[in-house]
């Protein structure tokens, strides 16, 4: 009988320890004889290892009180999930940031809109002059210097319209005192008015203007620039939500850590008055004073877990490092995420495309696109720009005796005579008018033809950032649903383990009191309930995580917290 075990054991080593190859490469082998054993285990391999800080031992100092650093341990302060939002939305440094940068995109719009901008300027000017004669009629009284004395005064407007048209309007005056001897008038007066218009015909025309093109540029960077903001701000908000459901977490894993070293004290306890009435050995209070420095162990990492969790959610809602804000104790008032209605893929995708601010950006980024595209297009053109002239001089004077002699007794006309009211008025009787047409085209246009292909392929790159916003949208919801489902399912489960466990642990305490237990074993179960606990708590925090990234994916997260982009970063620090 027991060859026949022997030959059996002999049997199945051999067949566990055969290589593994497919049916059509076996071959028959001869079954080993039944005296063969196992062959031995080999020697593990062990390195050398050096002596590391030669007389190392653990410090025996003793703990610091329990507490979190930095802050007043007394009274906590109350802080609810939409408080922490609210001082996110108006103090958050990032988003006090992108708040200035909106801000900024606003005034660059009403920058660019000053090229439409009516140009006034008025030139006042005094000339005085003394020339030396020149011959017997370029000379002043008995062949003496022309002196003259000359006061201007220039006024008038230029600018241009959004289709392109250039125009200058002015008006001119002079007050002539000049004692040149052949003067029909001394004083005199002149008035002119100049108008001038140029209006391009083909490039520069219409989408190829390039102040109107500037100007929708900074519309659309306007609208671009928020879309960012509102971004930025959806991703803080959930970092704000996540980080206060962190800070949740962790004060009641702080809670749950207490209560399992509450209960290892009051089963040393326990244990010790058993050992000093012989009722058990005294290795059991030992055992139990173990679980009791585990727990405590536990309490001092949890608390420094909350240290740090406050700090996270401190930077995220407050901007100025001297706020008060910072010494208070944090302590979450708010019990748990709304669960939303029953979510579908298709209802929270539909959402999402309606609502994502990524959406608006690529949408700027197309349109920044099309309008680069039809101005680069424009350009090709030959430059064709017709001129408008119209110039109407006007004059008037005190008229001065004639000459005589051979310029006869000819004496001016009685329109001409008068100070400057006159010279205005005579403006339209001496009009220029000019008319022409500016052409002009580079040959090979080598420049408006590369700004012409590098505007398709901006625009291509824009409908491809487009598909791959509508893509990554899809992905995040998909995501995000999942992560939901799942975080309910997890939950539902850890909440039965967890309660399943406390009639586990409940049942070993009560077989202990009856003797019918081991500290060994109960020690077992208490640690087994605080991991079910530990693991509810983590469930319970992811599906508060995955409710915030559902409303994050689907955009509905800056609707839900109404958000206004005029008024964040109100409260940030001010200059």
């Amino acid at each position: 009988m027991k060859t026949r075990s022997l030959s059996i054991l002999s049997l199945s080593v051999a067949i566990a320890a055969a290589p593994l190859v497919a049916p059509a490469q076996q071959t028959p082998s001869p079954l080993p004889p039944a005296a063969s054993v196992p062959t031995p285990a080999p020697s593990p391999i062990i390195p050398v290892v050096p002596t590391v800080a030669p007389g190392y031992r653990a410090s025996n100092e003793r703990p610091a009180s329990a507490s979190v650093v930095g802050v007043t341990q007394q009274p906590f302060v109350g802080i609810a999930l939409n408080d922490a939002i609210g001082m996110a939305l108006s103090r958050n440094p990032d988003l006090a940031i992108s708040a200035s940068n909106t801000r900024i995109g606003g005034y660059q719009i009403q920058a660019a809109k000053g090229a439409y901008d009516v140009k006034f300027f008025v030139n006042p000017s005094i000339n005085h002059s003394n020339n030396a004669p020149e011959n017997a009629f370029f000379s002043g009284p008995n062949f003496g210097p022309i002196v003259g004395n000359n006061l201007a005064v220039a006024a008038g407007v230029s600018g241009q319209l959004a289709s392109g048209t250039q125009y200058n309007i002015n008006l001119t005056q002079t007050s002539i005192q000049n004692n040149t001897i052949i003067n029909a008038f001394n004083p005199y007066y002149t008035a002119s008015l100049n108008a001038t218009v140029t209006q391009p015909l083909l490039r520069n025309f219409g989408p190829g203007n390039e102040t109107r093109r500037q100007i929708e540029l900074a519309f659309i960077s306007e609208a671009g620039t928020t879309a960012q903001t509102l971004s930025t701000v959806s991703t803080t908000l959930a970092a704000v939500e996540n980080a206060y459901w962190d800070l949740v977490a962790g004060w009641r894993n702080v809670a749950i850590q207490e209560d399992a070293l509450h209960s290892a004290i009051s089963q040393q306890h326990s244990n010790v008055r058993s050992a000093r009435q012989g009722q058990s050995a005294p290795i059991d209070a030992v055992q139990s004073q173990t679980q009791v420095s585990t727990y405590q162990n536990n309490v001092f990492a949890a608390l420094q877990n909350v240290s740090a969790l406050q700090n996270q959610l401190k930077s995220l809602i407050l901007d100025d490092p001297g706020d008060p804000i910072w010494r208070a104790n944090l302590m979450p008032t708010t019990s748990f995420e709304q669960t939303p209605p029953e979510p579908s893929l298709e209802g929270i995708l539909a959402t999402a495309m309606q609502h994502r601010p990524e959406l608006a950006q690529a949408a700027a980024q197309r349109q920044q696109a099309a309008i680069n595209l039809a101005y680069a297009k424009n350009q090709r053109l030959p430059q064709v720009d017709l001129q408008l002239q119209y110039q109407g001089n006007g004059l008037a004077g005190t008229a001065l005796p004639p000459l005589g002699g051979a310029l006869g007794n000819a004496t001016p006309p009685p329109y001409l005579d008068g100070k400057t009211g006159t010279a205005y008025g005579n403006i339209g009787r001496f009009p220029t008018y000019t008319a022409g047409v500016l052409i002009s085209t580079p040959i090979g246009n080598n420049t408006a033809k590369a700004d012409y292909a590098v505007a398709k392929e901006q625009q291509r790159i824009a409908n491809i950032t487009t598909a791959n916003t509508d893509q990554r949208i899809a992905f995040d919801v998909r995501n995000a649903l999942q992560d939901y489902e799942s975080a309910q399912d997890r939950l539902y489960a850890a909440r039965q383990a967890r309660e399943a466990q406390q009639q586990v642990y409940a049942s070993e305490i009560r077989k202990f009191r009856n003797g019918e237990s081991t500290t060994f074993l109960v020690n077992q179960q208490q640690i087994t309930l605080v991991q079910t606990e530990g693991t509810e708590l983590q469930a319970q925090t992811d599906f508060d995580k995955a409710v915030v990234e559902l409303s994050r994916s689907d955009g509905t997260i800056l609707s839900a917290n109404n958000v206004n982009v005029q008024t964040l970063g109100e409260g940030a620090l001010k200059p």
